[in-house]
C-alpha cells in the first residue's frame, strides 16, 4: 500500500483536537500523527484543506442502504451497501439480520463468509448480528410477527456451530431460555443485547448479571415505566440508565426528539453511547415506496419526513439514515460537542464490539480508517486501511 501523509486539518482524538496536523500512514496502518507537517519521503499527501481529520464511523447496527438488505440473499447486496455507506465516513459496519425462519438466516451466514474478504470497495465488515427471532410479539416493531419465538437451544446451538462470524445477538430477556442463552452467548464470546422487549428491572438486572450488556436501540421496541397491580414498575429504558449498560441510539432526529437525545447522552455520557444508523435499504435513496427486510418477502413501507413508515403510518419501520447524519444530529440536536458525537461513532462503538484495539481512534498502531469532513459533517473523503474508497472532489 505504500505511505501516505494526510495534512493541514484539525486531527479529532478521543479527547482534543491537533490544529494543523498532520497523520502518518504507512501499509494501512497509522506511524503517527502530529501538528504541523512531518517529513515523510516517498509518501502521497493529502491535503485536507483545513477540514477534520477524524477516525472513520463505525455502525454497529445497520440493515442496509442503497436499495439493499443485507437479507436479500446475495453478495451485490453486502458489497453494495458497504460501498453505499462509505460514502458517508463509515469504515467498518456489523451487518444485522432481521427475525425470519432459520434457513434464511443460515443463508445469510454463508453470504456473509463468501463475501467477507472481498470487500474492496466500501466499509470493512466486523461480524454479524443477529436480531431475533428471540423477541416479545408486543415489542415486534416492524419485525414480522409470524417468525418470533422463544429462545429454543436445538435452534440456537445449531446455528452456533453452523457460523463463527457471529459477533452479537439481540434478544428479549424475559422470554422463557432468555437466560440460559445469554449464558451460552457469554460463553462463546458474543456479545448478547437486549431488545425489542417488555422486560422490568428485575428480569433486565439478571439478565445483565449473566451476559447481556447491551441496550439495543435504547427507547425503540423496549419498555419503560409499566403499572401491574397499580404498582409501577421500572422499564427497560430505565434499567439501562441504572445499570452500567452500553446504550445504542439511532440518532436520526426522527426516532429520538432532541430532549431524549439530550437525556440519554447527560445520563450515559459518550463512553457508554453507540449512535447507529439501524439503517435499512432506503438509506441514501430517494423518498417513497420500499420494503423492509427480504426485498422478495420483507414488509412494504413508506419512506417519508427522513424515516421509514408502515404503510397506515402507524409505527417507524426502520431508519433511513446515514452516519454523518447521526454525528451531525448530536452536535446541533443535542448539543453534544464534535469531540464527542465522534467519540459515540467510533470508539466507543470499537470498544463495544471489541475491536478498539485496532479501530475507532487515530493512534500510531491502529488500522487507517479515516473521514475527512467539514464544519457541517460533509464527507469529503473516507480512507479505509489508508486507501481512499470516497473522494467527493472526484468524478464517478
Amino acid at each position: 500500500m505504500g505511505k501516505l501523509k494526510i495534512i493541514n486539518g484539525t486531527i479529532i482524538t478521543p479527547y482534543r483536537y491537533i490544529r494543523n496536523g498532520t497523520v502518518l500512514v504507512e501499509n494501512g496502518i497509522i506511524v503517527g500523527l502530529q501538528e504541523g507537517n512531518a517529513d515523510f519521503p516517498d509518501a502521497v499527501v493529502i491535503d485536507a484543506g483545513g477540514k477534520y481529520i477524524s477516525p472513520g464511523f463505525i455502525d454497529i447496527h445497520i440493515h442496509g442502504g442503497g436499495g439493499y438488505d443485507f437479507m436479500d440473499g446475495t453478495e451485490e447486496a453486502f458489497l453494495k451497501i458497504a460501498e453505499l455507506h462509505a460514502r458517508y465516513g463509515t469504515t467498518a459496519m456489523v451487518p444485522t439480520t432481521l427475525t425470519s425462519e432459520k434457513e434464511d438466516l443460515l443463508k445469510t451466514l454463508d453470504i456473509y463468509e463468501s463475501v467477507k474478504k472481498k470487500n474492496l470497495k466500501g466499509s470493512q465488515f466486523l461480524g454479524m448480528h443477529l436480531e431475533g427471532p428471540y423477541f416479545a410479539v408486543s415489542q415486534r416493531g416492524a419485525q414480522n410477527p409470524r417468525y418470533i419465538r422463544n429462545p429454543d437451544p436445538n435452534e440456537y446451538e445449531e446455528i452456533l456451530a453452523y457460523s463463527s462470524s457471529i459477533v452479537r445477538w439481540s434478544a428479549a430477556p424475559e422470554l422463557p431460555g432468555a437466560i440460559p442463552f445469554g449464558k451460552r452467548l457469554r460463553e462463546e464470546g458474543i456479545l448478547a443485547a437486549v431488545a425489542h422487549t417488555d422486560a422490568i428491572y428485575e428480569e433486565v438486572l439478571e439478565a445483565y448479571e449473566n451476559g447481556y450488556s447491551l441496550a439495543t436501540h435504547l427507547y425503540s421496541a423496549m419498555s419503560g415505566v409499566t403499572r401491574k397491580n397499580a404498582f409501577r414498575f421500572a422499564g427497560t429504558i430505565e434499567s439501562a440508565f441504572l445499570l452500567d449498560m452500553d446504550v445504542e441510539i439511532i440518532a436520526d432526529g426522527v426516532h429520538l426528539p432532541a430532549p431524549l437525545l439530550k437525556l440519554i447522552y447527560k445520563i450515559k455520557g459518550a463512553d457508554r453511547i453507540a449512535l447507529i444508523t439501524d439503517a435499512m435499504r432506503a438509506a441514501g435513496m430517494p423518498e417513497g415506496e420500499s420494503v423492509l427486510g427480504p426485498l422478495k418477502t420483507g414488509l412494504k413501507v413508506i419512506v417519508e419526513d427522513g424515516v421509514a413508515k408502515l404503510p397506515d403510518r402507524t409505527s417507524f419501520a426502520g431508519s433511513v439514515s446515514t452516519a454523518d447524519r447521526l454525528v451531525r444530529n448530536m452536535v446541533k440536536m443535542a448539543d453534544v460537542s464534535l469531540l464527542d458525537a465522534v467519540r459515540m461513532m467510533s470508539i466507543t462503538p470499537a470498544r463495544i464490539m471489541g475491536a478498539d484495539n485496532r479501530k475507532g481512534s487515530l493512534i500510531a498502531g491502529k488500522d487507517a480508517d479515516i473521514a475527512i469532513f467539514d464544519e457541517n459533517i460533509n464527507i469529503e473523503k473516507t480512507i479505509i486501511g489508508g486507501r481512499v474508497v470516497y473522494d467527493s472532489l472526484s468524478p464517478e
